[in-house]
């Protein structure tokens, strides 16, 4: 029996929503998002930035929407793009009203400070009406002042029990179709507040490390945070928050979904660190595949590994292999068998074409099961 650790993993169970045409919960795939920085009044920028998100694989965007100007042109870039888009509302419960009525799909809010009850009860109306999902935000940095008094700091008590007040808010007023996060710069503050609610509670969970870093850094607090909260089953949309582009954040989403076989999507690189021992540059290449490969979504490993003590077997385990040998000549392997030589001033558009003749053939064969599909459901 061939070792896959990936079936190990069990995610909890909780209801499911829908956010646009995107379900989030129960069995769902986790979803990536992002969230756009450019000044959403200027739809034009928006629009592009988040055009480039949907090239790197998002599947759910967030922008910010402080002002009514904001809210007006969320009608143009709501129309203009292909994924779901999350309003981002703080404070001014009409934000979140002209936000659901603008096409919004969801509307992310903390119920507490929107106000009196009464505005909160608007916001779910405008919510009900308009088809909108809510996402439930808590941040240890902007907690309730009660739960300040209360707890002295934020920690994860503090964090679960303002998630659990501002569900109460929208329970109370019937609705349910929403999901929680629960996020802080700490890692630990925010795993252990998730696993907190997460046990509590069986709303979607949206998991993220808040105001991670920078590109490195931020990775690097992200990966262990949210790759220990996959790894336990914890989440069931996440957002990877970088001091970096929005499509980066979607990349490294998309990595840590890959790393834990929970998603597949586009080219997998597996590459050693290079050494001494290696016949071509390693490194160089495989930036060079990487850019040139980013466009591919289909799901296909590919294995560059600089000489022949470890390449040859992980090439064998990938649909495509690259081996360092001598002399300036490398061995290419295809789908578990060596087929193949190459010269290095040739490999990286020769690996070029292999992929994207694979991801044709991919697309080709799933298009063709799917008229088959039809034909056998028409029959």
């Amino acid at each position: 029996m061939s070792y896959r650790p990936y079936q190990q993993i069990l995610r909890r169970t909780s209801r499911q929503i829908r956010v646009g045409k995107v379900l989030v919960g129960g069995d769902a795939p986790i979803s990536v998002q992002t969230m756009t920085n450019t000044p959403t009044e200027d739809a034009k920028a928006t629009i592009e930035q988040i055009r480039r998100c949907e090239l790197a694989g998002v599947d759910i965007v967030r922008v910010s929407v402080p002002t009514e100007e904001s809210t007006a042109a969320l009608h143009e870039i709501v129309r203009e793009v292909n994924v779901p888009v999350v309003a981002d509302v703080h404070f001014h419960y009409k934000r979140a009203i002209e936000a659901a009525e603008a096409g919004a799909a969801c509307l992310r809010i903390n119920p507490g400070n929107i106000g009196s009850k009464e505005r909160v009860k608007e916001v779910v109306k405008a919510a009900r009406d308009h088809d909108c999902a809510i996402r439930i935000g808590v941040n240890a940095g902007s907690l309730e002042k009660h739960l300040l008094e209360k707890y002295g700091e934020p920690n994860p008590e503090a964090l679960v029990e303002s998630a659990l007040w501002h569900a109460a808010h929208l329970l109370d007023e019937g609705f349910d179709r929403f999901k929680i996060s629960v996020k802080a710069s700490d890692v630990f503050l925010a795993v252990a507040a998730y696993q907190q609610l997460a046990e509590q509670c069986d709303h979607p969970l949206h998991i993220g490390i808040t105001e991670a870093g920078g590109k490195r850094a931020g990775t690097v607090k992200s990966a262990i945070g949210l790759g220990s909260l996959l790894w336990a089953g914890i989440g069931d949309t996440l957002r990877v928050s970088l001091s970096a582009e929005p499509e980066e954040e979607v990349a490294v989403g998309w990595e840590l979904l890959k790393s834990l076989h929970l998603r597949h999507r586009g080219v997998k690189v597996i590459s050693c660190p290079s050494c001494a021992r290696q016949g071509f540059d390693v490194i160089r290449t495989v930036e060079k595949l990487e850019e040139r490969l980013a466009h591919i979504s289909e799901p296909i490993s590919l294995s560059i590994i600089g000489c022949v003590v470890n390449g040859p077997g992980e090439a064998l385990m990938t649909d495509i292999g690259l081996t360092g040998g001598g002399a300036g000549t490398h061995m290419v392997y295809g789908m578990g068998k060596q087929s193949h030589t190459v010269k290095t001033e040739e490999m990286v558009e020769h690996i070029v074409g292999l992929v994207e003749a694979r991801a044709e053939a991919m697309k080709a064969a799933k298009a063709a099961e799917a008229v088959a599909g039809e034909k056998q459901a028409a029959e």
